[in-house]
């Protein structure tokens, strides 16, 4: 099981990390990755096989956390309105900004958004960590760009800074 320790001393702050921002909410995030890490040590013998072992947990805390979101719209809101005032240290205006607007567009759009311009993962790995045609993953990450950048504009300037920002 050595092996095992290895992956996830050298995964588990990036996967909590990705999905802290997929979900917006820390305690969410660290639950959801100590279940996939506790079921991916159970299946460990063929999850150590899988072309990307990391991208496995991955899938495994994503649907984790749109499971436990699926169970109560009121356990969401009060995650919602808790992580308002949840600072960090080390988050600049910027990121919380961004996680903000993170917040405020569909969990698909999110998770895509996430994995492929935090992860850097493709649209082709996308689709395949997630199940999802190409074509899917393509319309979710253009829609998730323009909600993020209308979300983003509208709280970061007002309108007068942007029509002189844009001549």
């Amino acid at each position: 099981m050595r092996d095992f320790e290895e992956f996830y001393s050298a995964t588990s702050a990036r996967v909590l990390g990705q999905l802290f921002v997929m979900t917006g909410n820390r305690a969410e995030a660290e639950d959801a990755a100590a279940e996939a890490y506790a079921r991916a040590w159970q299946r460990w013998s063929t999850v150590s096989l899988a072309d990307s072992p990391e991208a496995w947990v991955r899938s495994v805390a994503a649907r984790i956390a749109v499971s436990g979101w699926r169970k109560t719209v009121n356990r969401l809101k009060a995650h919602h309105r808790a992580t308002a005032d949840q600072a960090l240290d080390g988050l600049s205006p910027d990121h919380v900004a961004l996680m903000t607007a993170l917040r405020g567009i569909p969990a698909a759009q999110r998770r895509d958004i996430v994995l492929h311009h935090l992860v850097g993962l493709s649209v082709a790995e996308i689709a395949a960590e997630t199940g999802a045609p190409t074509g899917t993953v393509k319309a979710r990450l253009a829609r998730g760009r323009k909600a993020l950048a209308a979300l983003l504009t509208d709280a970061g300037t007002d309108e007068g800074s942007m029509s002189h920002a844009r001549a």
